[in-house]
C-alpha cells in the first residue's frame, strides 16, 4: 500500500514479489521478458471509483483500450463492469469475454462501415459519435438493416487537461469530438432521422490527468448541455464523462477517486441522470511490471553507464512515444552503492530508453529488472518491430500465477504471410 493506492510489487528478502509469488519463480518457468500483473490490484483500484460513486447512480465502463487481454477483461466483467470499445477488435473481445452488447459503449475517432454494423448488429448500448456526419451514416446504416442505434455526441469542449500534449483530447485544436457550441444543432437537425435515438452526451478531454478541475468544468459543461437538450424535448438517459484518471508513475500526490467523484457529482445532480466512467489506466495501470533481463552493459568515454535489457520500445512504448517516467527496481536485492545508469533497449532506434540517469544499484549481466506501473498502455501498445515476439503475460492472485497470454512464435508471426 501507498497512501490509498495499492502497489502489489514490493521488496523481500527472496527479492521481488508481486503480491505473495516471487518474480523470480515467475521468471524461471516463463523467461523474460515478461509481464506480470496483480488481480488482486484490479479489483483494489476498481472497487476504489465503485465505492467513490457510491452516492450517485453510475456506470463504469473499463476502456479496454488500457489493457484488453482477455483474461484481464474477464476479471473486470467479474467485479460488475461494463466496457468501453475502441474499435470493433475491442468490441469482438467484450463480447468473447462475455459482456452483453448492450453492457458495451462504442468509442472511437474514425469508426469504420465494418464497425458500425457490427456495433448496430450487435445491439451496442451506445455508439458515441464523433461527427454530424457518422451520426448521418450511422442512422444510414441503422435504417437499412431496420434497426435502431442508441447514440450520443461526442463534445469537444476546449478545456485543458493539463497531461501530455500528445494524450490531450478535450482542445479545439484536437481531432476528438465536435465543438461544443454546435452540439445543441446537431442533435436538433437529427431529432427525426429514423435509425437513431439519442440517449446521451459524452466527453473524454485527455489522458492521466491530474487534476480534478478540468474533469469538474468539463462535467459541467456536459451537464449544461444535456440540460438544453432535455429542453429540447429530448429524453437523456446518461451523461458519458469518459475516463482519464491518472495514476502516480513518479510518487508524487494525484487526484483520488474520491476527489474526483467529489468534483464531478455536484455538477451531475444538477440533471440528476446517470453517468457513465469510463476508466482504464486508473484500473490497471499499477497493477503491472513488465520484467526484463540486462543482456550487455557498457560504459561510454564519459562515464555515462548504460544497462541494455532483453526488453523495449517493443514491448513498452510509452517511455518513447511520451517520455515517459517509469520506476525501474532490481529483481533481486544487491548491496552497494546506487549510481547513475541509462536503461536502454535492443531496438535499433536511438529512442529506444527506458531511463537516463537513473540512480541504480550496479547492475550486471542477467540481472533482472522490473519497470513498474505498466499495467496499461504496455503490451496493448506493443509490436512485432525488428522481428521481435510479443511477451507473455502472467496473472497473479494472492499465491496463485497463471499464464494467460503464451509468449508468441516466429510462427504465430509468419503464418498470416505467404
Amino acid at each position: 500500500m501507498r497512501g490509498l493506492v495499492y502497489l502489489p510489487f514490493h521488496a523481500s528478502g527472496q527479492g521481488l514479489l508481486c503480491d505473495a509469488v516471487r518474480v523470480q519463480a515467475i521468471v524461471d518457468r516463463v523467461g523474460t521478458p515478461v509481464y506480470v500483473y496483480s488481480a488482486q490490484a484490479i479489483r483494489y483500484a476498481y472497487q476504489a471509483i465503485e465505492a467513490a460513486f457510491a452516492e450517485y447512480p453510475h456506470a463504469i465502463h473499463y476502456a479496454l483500450k488500457a489493457n484488453s487481454t482477455l483474461a484481464i477483461v474477464r476479471l473486470l466483467r467479474s467485479l460488475g463492469s461494463r466496457a468501453d470499445a475502441n474499435s470493433g477488435g475491442e468490441v469482438q473481445v467484450a463480447l468473447r469475454a462475455g459482456f452483453d452488447p448492450k453492457d458495451i459503449v462504442l468509442t472511437g475517432v474514425g469508426k469504420t462501415r465494418d464497425e458500425l454494423e457490427l456495433a448496430i448488429a450487435k445491439g451496442i448500448g451506445t455508439i458515441n459519435a464523433e461527427s454530424a456526419g457518422e451520426l448521418d451514416r450511422i442512422a444510414a446504416i441503422a435504417q437499412g438493416m431496420n434497426r435502431v442505434a442508441r447514440v450520443a455526441l461526442r463534445v469537444n469542449p476546449d478545456i485543458d487537461a493539463r497531461t501530455h500534449a500528445n494524450i490531450s483530447t478535450g482542445l479545439k485544436s484536437n481531432k476528438f469530438g465536435v465543438p461544443l457550441q454546435d452540439a445543441r444543432a446537431i442533435y436538433a437537425a437529427r431529432r427525426a432521422l429514423p435509425g437513431l435515438r439519442f440517449v446521451g452526451v459524452h466527453v473524454h478531454i485527455g489522458s492521466q490527468i491530474t487534476s480534478a478541475e478540468p474533469l469538474r468544468r468539463a462535467a459541467g459543461v456536459l451537464v449544461s448541455l444535456a440540460k438544453e437538450l432535455a429542453e429540447d424535448g429530448f429524453e437523456i438517459e446518461h451523461i458519458d464523462l469518459g475516463g482519464g484518471l491518472g495514476i502516480a508513475y513518479e510518487g508524487r500526490p494525484l487526484i483520488t477517486p474520491k476527489e474526483y467523484a467529489a468534483a464531478v457529482i455536484p455538477e451531475l445532480k444538477r440533471l440528476g441522470v446517470p453517468v457513465v466512467l469510463e476508466p482504464g489506466r486508473s484500473v490497471v495501470g499499477h497493477a503491472g511490471a513488465l520484467i526484463a533481463r540486462v543482456v550487455d552493459t557498457k560504459c561510454a568515454p564519459d562515464g555515462r553507464q548504460f544497462a541494455v535489457l532483453d526488453a523495449g520500445m517493443t514491448e513498452l512504448m510509452r517511455p518513447a512515444l511520451y517520455g515517459s517516467y517509469h520506476r525501474i527496481v532490481p529483481v533481486m536485492p544487491r548491496e552497494g552503492r546506487e549510481s547513475a545508469w541509462d536503461v536502454v533497449g535492443p531496438i535499433c532506434e536511438s529512442s529506444d530508453v527506458f531511463a537516463r540517469d537513473r540512480l541504480l544499484p550496479d547492475l550486471a549481466v542477467n540481472d533482472l529488472v522490473a519497470v513498474l506501473d505498466t499495467g496499461a498502455y504496455g503490451a496493448v501498445m506493443a509490436s512485432n518491430y525488428n522481428r521481435r515476439m510479443l511477451a507473455p503475460e502472467v496473472l497473479v492472485d494472492e499465491t496463485q500465477w497463471t499464464v494467460i497470454r503464451r509468449r508468441q512464435t516466429i510462427d504465430d508471426v509468419l503464418a498470416l504471410e505467404s
